[in-house]
């Protein structure tokens, strides 16, 4: 199974053009592409399945139809889903008026079909040919487009590291506040302080933005609802969808059913 990589072939900075545009079925590659960087800012677009990317000591979720943008220059890994197919759209710096900071972004249908047809495009398509004025129009609709909170901030402090390490290897760990503290030889009180200061939510926030993340991922890459919530320890599927509709505003099945429609 061959790794994405910037070759000539992939290399998005090998040409000038305000945007180009790829896509990827990842049964044909490693599902996880290490740190990396490069000059034009990225749009990951799951378009089946799910992407973890790492950026900006976040880590972000990528749902179906939704993206995350990456600000060029940012280093970043993205890490798929078995079942994954994505679009990957670069823009060259400045093109557009789009964040200087990660986040994720809802991808209209329109969008979503105008990245399509550009990653059928020569790469050194003319500015003034269909492929070009279809790149003006797509560059503006889509810094009008949503910006949506599915990321996970994690911070390089090691002992929060430790922790978000230790949730990673098993999400299921319902350890409190106190226990997580005597685990990194902290006191409770100095730990709740380091989370804020390094994560600006508490640490009960902190983890249910984590399952959050989990759970988007596991369910787009077909888990249930079921095997999810208990994965991640909830007590019952009731209690999960409730978390899952307080963040989000929908049930898992409504909100991944509208994903489908959009």
């Amino acid at each position: 199974m061959p790794l994405l990589s910037c070759t000539t072939e992939h290399d998005p900075d090998q040409t000038d053009r305000p945007a180009v545009a790829l896509r990827l079925d990842f049964r044909n590659y490693v599902l996880e592409i290490p740190m990396h960087r490069h000059r034009k800012g990225q749009l990951v677009l799951a378009l089946e399945g799910a992407v973890t990317c790492t950026a900006a000591n976040g880590l972000w979720v990528v749902p179906p139809h939704r993206g995350v943008w990456i600000p060029g220059g940012q280093l970043h890994s993205n890490r798929a889903t078995p079942n994954a197919r994505l679009s990957y759209l670069f823009v060259e710096p400045g093109a557009a008026a789009l964040p200087e900071q990660c986040c994720t972004i809802t991808v209209s249908a329109m969008v979503r079909e105008m990245i399509h047809r550009l990653a059928d495009a020569p790469h050194d398509y003319a500015p003034d040919d269909q492929n070009g004025r279809l790149v003006r129009v797509l560059l503006d609709e889509l810094a009008l487009m949503p910006k949506e909170h599915l990321n996970l901030p994690v911070s390089n402090h090691p002992k929060i590291r430790l922790i978000a390490d230790a949730l990673t290897a098993n999400p299921g760990d319902r350890s409190t506040l106190g226990e997580w503290a005597a685990r990194v030889a902290m006191s409770e009180r100095s730990l709740t302080r380091l989370m804020l200061t390094e994560t600006r939510l508490s640490f009960g926030r902190w983890r249910q933005q984590f399952h959050l993340v989990v759970a988007m991922r596991e369910l787009a890459g077909g888990a249930s609802v079921q095997q999810v919530a208990g994965d991640l320890g909830y007590e019952s599927v009731t209690a999960f969808i409730t978390m899952f509709k307080k963040a989000l505003g929908q049930t898992p099945s409504r909100y991944f059913a509208r994903s489908g429609r959009e």
